[in-house]
């Protein structure tokens, strides 16, 4: 989340997402309410209307932040490995990561869209980072030359989603390289398929 510049006092808005980071994910979008936030954040309750215009808002904002620290954190990883099936099967490893951190609680994507309204500013934010998820994968499988590479990638999606539903259900950090070892099988088969039919 946004902190201080320069060692100055972080501004209203990055102490409303602040509080909302830490708020809403550990007890849920709906289970908090306005004066929750403003109070843990310190700021007047006019602040977060003038700078969200509402809590969906704020809710939508909380998302996209996740959806960018996710992002950073993967790319970072990434830097790590030079193949493409490395790539590929390392935004398992930048999952396990997050698996292990204190107060992992599952995602915040799926559990703020499980109480959104259809078409919500939250159930585009949601929407937004599945799709990022989605093409990752499609991207990462293109370049290692898997020929169904998005069939790959739907593999692989699931495999993402089931590892972090399972990591927060069972308490399971182990998780991530369970869901690695399926994707690196899935992988090599994709590969062996396409070898197959290219040498007939």
């Amino acid at each position: 989340m946004p902190g201080k510049v320069n060692g100055s006092k972080p501004s209203a808005r990055d102490r409303l997402l602040a509080a909302a980071d830490d708020l809403f994910y550990r007890e849920g979008v709906q289970t908090v309410g306005i004066d929750r936030i403003v109070q843990t954040a310190g700021v007047a309750k006019a602040s977060l209307y003038n700078l969200f215009g509402s809590k969906e808002e704020l809710v939508r904002a909380y998302l996209d932040a996740r959806h960018a620290e996710t992002r950073a954190r993967i790319e970072r990883t990434l830097t790590r490995f030079r193949t493409p099936r490395e790539r590929l099967l390392g935004v398992f490893d930048a999952q396990g990561q997050l698996f292990t951190e204190p107060g992992f609680n599952g995602c915040a994507h799926i559990m703020a869209s499980a109480e959104a309204q259809s078409g919500s500013p939250v159930e585009c934010a949601a929407d937004r980072y599945r799709q990022w998820v989605r093409t990752l994968f499609t991207d990462l499988a293109r370049e290692a030359g898997v020929a169904d590479f998005e069939g790959l990638a739907r593999q692989l999606h699931l495999l993402y989603d089931g590892a972090g539903v399972s990591a927060r259900m069972d308490r399971d950090p182990s998780a991530a390289t369970t869901a690695r070892a399926a994707a690196a099988m899935l992988f090599d088969a994709a590969v062996k398929d396409a070898d197959t039919v290219s040498a007939r």
